[in-house]
């Protein structure tokens, strides 16, 4: 017996790509897993669909489209002006070439990235940081507010919003300001983090949400409250 309900259309890819714009944050996480699944038509149309997204900003819908294509179509990623260089800005005080930290993300090498990002914040701290290899909690204050703006933009914005140091800020913040229950919420081991390093990581989308970049806690939890608490870090909405 026939029910009378009309048969469900699924959403073209014109209505994907304006939901990815506009959608709630729910929406758009929904929006992504249905794109990634029509995304052999997406090469045509993502060129144009990159145009509503601002290349100073770090909305992920932008890095989404181009992590599709480079899963399935990366040849297509070609012919779109300034992916080679990165399509994201990504400037620095410090002249900083962020390119390899971006194709990092873009092709989700999370490990590299990961390792690039230490390496960055390094080079910001100075070059007694470079030549002992870490960085001390008292030389963040100091670090160029637009250079960490940039590493966390292209976090949040190649991971679908789920990765970066706002993202852990964010999470930090809802917790009550407790890195004892943070810890478990991002998947860490606040003790000996490091000394597991990379086997205990997730190097994945997969990854709880705020799992990367990670931050060394061997020393405590200094050294990630100084980033977090840094201006140039500061949550956005």
């Amino acid at each position: 017996m026939l029910s009378g309900r009309p048969p469900t259309t699924q959403p073209g890819i014109d209505q994907l790509l304006d939901r990815l714009v506009s959608g709630s944050s729910r929406q758009k996480r929904s929006t992504a897993s249905a794109l990634e699944k029509v995304s052999e038509q997406l090469p045509e149309k993502a060129e144009e669909a990159l145009k509503s997204y601002s290349r100073d900003g770090d909305d992920w819908g932008a890095g989404w489209i181009l992590q599709i294509l480079q899963r399935h179509q990366p040849a297509a990623l070609e012919a779109i002006p300034g992916v080679s260089g990165g399509w994201f800005h990504a400037p620095s005080s410090l002249d900083i070439d962020y390119t390899h930290l971006q194709q990092a993300l873009l092709r989700e090498h999370f490990e590299e990235a990961d390792r690039l990002t230490s390496c960055a914040l390094r080079e910001l701290a100075g070059d007694q940081a470079v030549q002992r290899g870490y960085v001390y909690f008292s030389e963040v204050p100091p670090m160029e507010s637009l250079d960490l703006t940039t590493i966390d933009r292209l976090w949040v914005a190649y991971s679908q919003g789920r990765f970066g140091f706002t993202v852990q800020a964010r999470l930090l913040s809802a917790l009550g300001g407790r890195y004892e229950r943070l810890w478990p919420k991002i998947g860490w081991k606040n003790e000996g983090v490091w000394t597991r390093y990379p086997g205990s990581f997730l190097w994945s989308m997969d990854a709880p949400e705020g799992h990367m970049p990670l931050v060394n806690q061997l020393r405590g939890v200094r050294l990630m409250d100084a980033l977090l608490q840094h201006p140039g870090l500061a949550i956005r909405t």
